[in-house]
């Protein structure tokens, strides 16, 4: 976040912990909030100390009720053991300490309705149906789409153009339609189906439904929008990470004819970018500089950055680690493919497919020109070797990309699903299902304190 930016909002906190003191804790939580608030600290002053579970259940119910009319967003109410004596002997479970708990508020539900169903093409063709909403402000802001994911699920919820729906944020953060108000159907409700041929699509507009996925796709892979799409992916962070080289950007790259290839990017000058509206010189310089930073990168970022279909950034990494050049992941036989632990038919099909392709092979070439591929060299410390991780919930001594970082040096893989040959589940704060399937399926839970205790090991 650009400090300035940060300074312009007005940024604030509450403390509601002491990590670590020279002299002995206070004996009880709310003597240590007192300790804060002497020593200066911002505490919330929003608490209270009950007497048992009826007494708890009367105060949320009671900021259930005040929570709209604070200046700040409130989810739920923290319920903690107020004796130190008793939080030491109830200690810590993977994820959060045992005595304490969030005591949730319903997220905030209302109603809305559909006026209509639009395809999106995603950058591998993939058509996701999207609910165009009448506005409405939901947890917080104002909202106007909402996923409908796939086909199925538009059958699942049996959702129609026009219909009322009832509409939340999965998590306060992603608008989700979680049921249809069929009681109010007027009759001039419209079922959506899918159409035979998409115009985005660009060629003739086919589209497929491959047996097994739940995805349309587009049958053509070169229409307009798919490419810009594959531009925007090529420069995100996680792929060839060109700072500043953000969507409006590329989006008037495209329009004056600079760029239609990944390739292109190289080739741009500072008179180029100088063209463009509300540039100036120093901002075409940090555009100039970002790209020639992006020369140099490691292969795998390279293949994550090349949209090939059912390659992820941990698929990247495992061709990466198998074959080390990218002319052997070319050539690759599909039972060399198939070898590699974390890679199945279908994957191992796209890949071999992606690069018989006589454009890909082209582009591949004309990249080739232009960067440098960084040799990663295999740190000695293979610790993690054969394992696999799945991360869920917030991080706060490092941040996500660098817990992976942290896994993948040490030989470790990532997973994003957990299941019965997960190794282990790395638990932050406010973890998701993935916690329960692990618990569910008696994976080991790592707390981030674990984990960073665990990496410092130097044998298992």
């Amino acid at each position: 976040l650009d400090a300035r930016i940060a300074k312009e909002r007005n940024l604030d906190t509450f403390i509601y912990d002491v990590a670590r003191f020279s002299s002995t804790l206070p004996s009880t939580q709310e003597k240590e909030l007192l300790l804060l608030s002497e020593l200066g600290f911002k505490v919330n002053s929003h608490r209270k100390i009950c007497a048992g579970v009826a007494d708890i259940f009367e105060y949320w119910q009671e900021w259930q009720k005040k929570a709209p009319k604070e200046d700040y967003l409130i989810d739920g109410v923290v319920i903690k053991v107020n004796e130190r004596e008793f939080q030491e002997a109830l200690g810590y479970t993977g994820k959060a300490p045992r005595w304490g708990i969030a005591f949730k508020f319903p997220a905030e539900q209302v109603t809305t309705a559909v006026e209509d169903i639009v395809l999106q093409v995603g950058r591998t063709g993939v058509l996701t149906p999207v609910a165009h909403l009448r506005p409405v402000s939901v947890a917080g802001s104002t909202v106007s789409r909402a996923t409908l994911h796939n086909e199925d699920q538009i059958k699942r919820l049996d959702v129609r153009i026009g219909d009322t729906v009832i509409l939340q944020k999965a998590g306060d953060v992603i608008p989700e339609i979680v049921k249809v108000m069929t009681e109010m159907r007027s009759g001039g409700e419209k079922a959506y189906l899918f159409p035979k041929k998409v115009e985005a699509c660009g060629g003739d507009g086919s589209i497929e439904r491959i047996p097994g996925e739940a995805a349309w796709r587009c049958v053509n892979k070169d229409s307009f929008i798919q490419n810009k799409r594959r531009l925007y992916h090529f420069a995100s962070k996680k792929a060839f990470n060109i700072d500043g080289l953000g969507p409006k950007i590329i989006d008037a790259l495209v329009a004056a004819n600079l760029v239609s290839s990944p390739s292109d990017f190289f080739e741009i000058t500072k008179g180029d970018i100088l063209t463009l509206p509300r540039f100036a010189e120093k901002s075409a310089d940090n555009v100039i500089h970002s790209i020639q930073s992006a020369r140099r990168v490691t292969l795998a970022r390279f293949i994550f950055g090349l949209s090939i279909d059912h390659v992820g950034e941990e698929t990247a990494v495992l061709l990466a680690e198998k074959f080390g050049k990218v002319e052997k992941i070319a050539t690759a036989r599909l039972d060399e493919l198939l070898a590699i632990d974390g890679i199945g038919p279908v994957v191992a099909e796209s890949i071999k497919h992606w690069f018989q392709d006589k454009k890909n092979k082209m582009l591949v070439a004309h990249l080739l020109r232009h960067i440098t591929l960084e040799r990663v060299v295999r740190k000695a410390n293979r610790l993690l070797e054969g394992k696999s991780f799945v991360l869920t919930g917030t991080l706060t001594a490092f941040s996500r990309d660098k817990a992976v970082e942290l896994i993948r040096e040490r030989g470790g893989k990532i997973s994003s699903a957990v299941s019965k040959d997960t190794s282990f589940v790395v638990a932050g704060t406010s973890p998701g299902s993935k916690y329960d399937k692990a618990l569910e399926l008696g994976v080991p839970i790592l707390s981030e304190e674990e984990f960073r205790l665990f990496l410092a090991r130097k044998s298992l």
